[in-house]
């Protein structure tokens, strides 16, 4: 049983009987530095509230539903999917389980009543990636490697990096490349290396366990990268030029908050620099005291960062389409 199986996981700190419950459904390992490490502090920021909370590991696509109904079953009052691709799971359960809150981590939808999507401003942080890109390339080359084609907030951030990119230098070559596992490092590894081998000398992307080969490879041929994790300065410290961290922590504890209170959640809800007040979802980081690598011109760093204050303002806008997105150049 799933259920049990993920109970288990978090065995000796159960919470009190009648405490609340919440469920995280992952598509990943927990220890993956990255995508799903990320969603499991957002799970332990849901414990803190007072839940007892389980979650699964590595969850197949065909048993999304599965999974999500066995632990409405099972009373848990909170089920999130951390991926986007969790959304339909939670969309045809969701009606049969009408007082349990379902939250889906990236994705771009909801039903009502208690189907939720929650996601950062993809868009914007993909701009900013994308200029930061473009300014420190010296081959006029830089590339992206992702997974999920097609997903929403994979269209938001790697088409608001090639836009950007463009933008900011109208001469440069963006090419994407789509790899099919998000969790696969040697394969987003030789999609980074191709890249590089073709003149790119700034990468960036946005995948789970895969970010890994990612790095790896802009450290192995000593070129520039972006990352997810702090972890990865660990790895590649003149390499990576900054991380874009998620705070799923809040995002989700926000809305397990609500659900506690008796007030479901469903609908889309983004955050970004205009929402400050409550979280901005995310934050450009390359250690606890800066925000990019010191190899990044200082002019760059303030033209990067303030990019943050127009997308708050509505002074810059931007709007990817699939197109915008495509693999290739």
């Amino acid at each position: 049983m799933i259920v049990a199986a993920s109970a288990c996981a978090l065995a000796g700190n159960a919470a009190a009987a009648d405490a609340p419950k919440a469920a995280m459904l992952l598509p990943g390992s927990i220890n993956d530095q990255s995508w799903n490490a990320i969603g499991y502090s957002g799970l332990m920021a849901i414990k803190a509230l007072g839940f007892d909370v389980a979650y699964t590991e590595n969850t197949p696509d065909s048993d999304d539903a599965t999974a999500m109904e066995d632990y409405a079953q099972h009373g848990y009052s909170v089920v999130l999917g951390h991926s986007g691709r969790f959304l339909s799971a939670a969309q045809r359960v969701g009606p049969d389980y009408p007082k349990v809150q379902f939250i889906v981590g990236g994705g771009a939808a909801g039903q009502s009543p208690n189907v939720a999507s929650i996601d950062y401003d993809n868009a914007a942080f993909g701009c900013q990636l994308g200029v930061l890109a473009a300014r420190m390339s010296k081959s006029g080359k830089v590339g992206g490697v992702y997974g999920l084609e097609g997903l929403p907030n994979i269209v938001a951030q790697a088409g608001g990096f090639r836009l950007c990119a463009k933008t900011a230098n109208p001469a440069i070559q963006v090419t994407i490349v789509y790899v099919k596992d998000m969790e696969d490092a040697a394969a987003a590894k030789e999609a980074a290396l191709s890249l590089i081998a073709d003149g790119a000398d700034v990468l960036t992307g946005k995948l789970n366990a895969a970010q890994n080969g990612l790095v790896q490879a802009a450290k192995d041929k000593g070129v520039y990268v972006t990352g997810r994790d702090p972890s990865s300065v660990e790895t590649a410290p003149k390499a990576v030029l900054t991380n874009v961290l998620e705070f799923w922590d809040q995002m989700y504890a926000k809305t397990a908050a609500q659900a506690k209170a008796g007030h479901l959640v469903s609908g889309f809800v983004r955050y970004g620099y205009n929402t400050a007040d409550q979280t901005v979802g995310a934050t450009l980081a390359y250690d606890k005291g800066a925000k990019f690598n010191p190899v990044v011109p200082a002019a760059v760093a303030a033209e990067v960062d303030g990019m943050g204050a127009k997308f708050a303002s509505g002074a810059l806008k931007i709007a990817p389409t699939p197109d915008d997105a495509k693999g290739g150049r």
